[in-house]
């Protein structure tokens, strides 16, 4: 299957949740990993394992200032989706608009 330029990592990395969380969270703005990880029921372990995912497949950045990490959302990235999604989205508009349109020439007229 072709990777359609890198979409898969995407979804992939969006498929879990907790990953979708965070994602959410960083659309406010760029957080430590100890403050995002306090949103989450989970060991820090556990947690780095999600940020490692996200930040793998480009969805974040982290910088490390210090002892401190920080993630920012790659908006860019994140955009990959809608521009996949926009995709499928006019090839079905077309096939139904196709499909319309042959219905409508098998009505027979009143």
């Amino acid at each position: 299957m072709a990777n359609h330029d890198g979409v898969n990592g995407v979804f992939l990395a969006l498929a879990d949740p907790t990953r979708r969380e965070v994602i959410r969270i960083l659309g406010s703005g760029p957080a430590s990993v100890g403050e995002l990880a306090k949103s989450f029921a989970i060991t820090l372990p556990s947690f780095m394992k999600h940020v490692r995912t996200l930040e793998g497949n480009g969805l974040i950045r982290t910088t490390k200032r210090g002892r401190v990490r920080t993630c920012s959302l790659d908006r860019d990235r994140l955009a990959t989706v809608g521009d996949w999604l926009d995709a499928q989205r006019r090839i079905w508009d077309s096939r139904t608009d196709r499909l319309e349109a042959v219905a409508a020439g098998l009505e027979e007229p009143r």
